[in-house]
């Protein structure tokens, strides 16, 4: 049995690509049900962020099924395979460490990674699709995260994808406090939005949601008016700047739309920044005259001197996500090499249960003590050295001359030096 990870993120695939194969909150339940269906499957995981789509397996063989049933998702395409990175092993092991250390990131150390994996952990395990290595791989995964964090500057001056795009608006659009801005969502991604836009001083923010209450809430918090979604057509033209972040599978904004609130605004530009995957603003919006649209594969080339500052505090990391690595691998496959001892002590246990109770049961039916003692005996040894005598009789035809190496240190020969019948 092997750990594999296999899947894309927003260094193999375009946004078009991973947002055909991402799983949402209804859609991974039954995903994780079907994978733990997979022959040789014996644990898996989903982690599915606007980054990427990955899929975490302990299992047998050599991955292609995993592979085949990640590509044979409905919306997938015939060309996944093609964009499908795989690691096995130690390279798995690596390759998640990374992943909740921030160092695989579009937002090199970015912070909400870490819980997006804790959510897919959390989720695998309400799935019952996880309870052996692969659950201690992830606990393991949030230990070594913490650490990096702890002891580099990984994480110093926490970046995000929201932070950024507030900072792209400020830069090169418009400044949030001369500016009304709408949020459309209301998860962790739009709440750091909003909690940057105040920072900025923002003049006024609307809340849309398609659950009010959550959009009330989150306004509260940040002094925002909250809008049902319903209400978005009447008052997107209000808006200088739109921060979109929801679960949807279907675009939110189409073109029709926000043509119809340019022609309010008499065609004043609107910065539109989707932060969704899939997208929630329709590609063809990016073709009208007055919208500036940024996806998050755009904002790859605005937090590249983020990138760079980080980067020596990375290699710290690095080498401590390289020893983590070593000691988990090390551990788990010592677990391995202990599964034989653990097996024929079960095997043993078992015997001299069924033993004892059929000794029990003759001497509850009157048999003598003496003779139920003895059969005890007899049929103890026979059940414990049945399996070994045969395997060594199979030797003897054979030529296995390992095996009968074996059984003399298994085995010492009765009067040898030290024996168990010395005074």
């Amino acid at each position: 049995m092997s750990l594999y990870v296999l899947g894309i993120n927003h260094q193999t695939a375009p946004v078009a690509l991973r947002e055909r194969v991402a799983f949402g909150p209804d859609t991974l339940p039954p995903a994780l049900d079907a994978l733990r269906g997979l022959p040789g499957v014996h644990e898996a995981v989903l982690l599915s962020t606007c980054n990427r789509t990955e899929l975490y397996a302990h299992a047998d063989g050599d991955g292609q099924a995993l592979a085949d049933w990640l590509a044979a998702h409905p919306e997938a395409g015939s060309d996944l395979h093609a964009y499908l990175y795989h690691h096995r092993d130690a390279d798995a092991v690596r390759h998640l460490f990374r992943v909740a250390s921030g160092l695989d990131s579009l937002v090199l150390g970015e912070p909400q990674i870490l819980g997006q994996v804790k959510q897919a952990w959390n989720a695998a395990r309400e799935a019952g699709t996880l309870g052996g290595p692969l659950d201690r791989l992830f606990q393991q995964a949030f230990a070594t995260a913490k650490r990096t964090r702890t002891d580099t500057r990984i994480g110093a001056n926490p970046v995000s994808v929201a932070s950024v795009a507030v900072r792209l608006a400020e830069e090169n659009f418009a400044r949030p406090s001369e500016s009304t801005v709408l949020l459309i969502g209301a998860g962790e991604t739009i709440e750091l939005a909003a909690r940057h836009l105040v920072e900025a001083q923002v003049q006024r923010l609307l809340v849309a949601n398609r659950t009010l209450a959550h959009a009330q809430a989150l306004a509260s918090r940040h002094g925002g008016i909250a809008l049902p979604l319903e209400e978005l057509d009447r008052h997107l033209a209000e808006a200088d700047i739109v921060i979109s972040a929801t679960a949807s599978r279907t675009p939110i904004l189409r073109r029709t739309q926000v043509e119809q609130a340019l022609r309010a605004r008499k065609h004043r530009p609107m910065l539109l920044l989707d932060l969704a995957v899939p997208r929630d603003i329709d590609h063809d919006v990016s073709g009208l005259r007055d919208v500036f649209l940024y996806t998050v594969d755009d904002l790859e080339r605005a937090i590249e001197d983020n990138r760079r500052s980080r980067r020596e505090a990375a290699q710290q990391a690095e080498a401590i996500i390289e020893l983590q690595t070593t000691r988990f691998v090390e551990q788990w496959q010592a677990a391995g090499r202990q599964q034989p001892l653990l097996q024929l002590r079960a095997h043993g246990e078992a015997a001299r249960a069924e033993a004892l109770a059929k000794a029990r049961q003759q001497l509850a039916a009157g048999m003598p003590a003496e003779q139920a003692l003895e059969l005890l005996a007899h049929t103890l040894t026979n059940r414990l050295l049945h399996a070994p005598t045969v395997a060594l009789r199979e030797a003897a035809r054979s030529g296995d001359i390992e095996l009968a190496r074996a059984a003399d240190k298994l085995f010492p020969r009765a009067g040898a030096g030290g024996d168990a019948s010395a005074p």
